[in-house]
């Protein structure tokens, strides 16, 4: 079984670094299926590439993207996040969010993103 608490973190590295997308390529399964809140899940890597890109297109500027702590307990994975970011044809916004991660196999299988919409 490959090592949770190292994939986490170097994940979380590359999303801090802006690399979500990579990110997402080289450590989401296929069969992934992520949730926002308490919104309907979505299934698959495909639908879920789609969502991200979705995301990374809507921002214009990222000021900072901030893991504040970090835990792991067997195959699950919890961060608490800060992001800070413009979105285009809006204003900027700072998020305070968690995720909650499920990994199989050396891959995240489920995710899901608790946060307060405002």
């Amino acid at each position: 079984m490959d090592d949770i608490r190292k994939l986490d973190a170097e994940l979380n590295a590359m999303v801090q670094g802006g690399q979500i997308l990579p990110a997402f390529e080289r450590f989401y399964g296929d069969d992934v299926v992520m949730q926002e809140n308490s919104e309907p899940p979505v299934s698959g890597k495909t639908a879920n590439r789609a969502r991200e890109q979705a995301f990374v297109d809507s921002v214009a500027e990222v000021h900072g993207i901030h893991l504040l702590a970090t835990a792991t307990a067997g195959d699950v994975a919890f961060g608490e996040w800060l992001l800070d970011v413009t979105f285009k044809g809006g204003g900027r916004v700072i998020m305070a969010q968690a995720s909650v991660r499920r990994w199989k196999d050396g891959k995240v299988v489920a995710e899901r993103f608790y946060y307060n919409k405002g």
